[in-house]
């Protein structure tokens, strides 16, 4: 059976129609954060500190290597200093809905670069 131009099967069929995109989004946004949270434990965990976004403001070649990280850890540095901060700036719904909007979606776009990188991986290994 042709579908879209692609031969499928009935087991890709149905795979295709229960796999739908806000499906395969939402997965996205949970291994983004699940990438974020992992990264942020393995660094407090070797430095007895969290991350934070200072790790920018230290000499050129080790904020370059730091750019790398951010860029996944992002999302639980964001969600973190949000929970930790929320006491010291009183209960501001708006703040913690814009910071959680902010998280959301770098995690869903670090977790589809993750997801996109796994899924070439196991294409050149198959």
């Amino acid at each position: 059976m042709l579908c879209w131009g692609f031969a499928m099967s009935p087991e890709g069929l149905v795979l295709g129609l229960v796999w739908s995109d806000s499906a395969r989004s939402l997965l996205d946004l949970a291994i983004g954060f699940a990438v974020a949270g992992m990264l942020s434990s393995g660094y407090q965990l070797l430095t007895l500190r969290p991350p934070s976004f200072h790790l920018l403001n230290i000499e050129r070649n080790r904020a370059l290597a730091a750019v790398a990280f951010l860029l996944f850890a992002a999302p639980f540095i964001i969600v973190n200093i949000t929970i930790r901060g929320g006491h010291m700036r009183g209960s501001n719904f708006g703040f913690a809905a814009m910071a959680a909007v902010v998280a959301g979606f770098w995690s869903l776009m670090s977790g589809t670069l993750v997801v996109m990188t796994l899924q070439a991986v196991g294409r050149l290994v198959a």
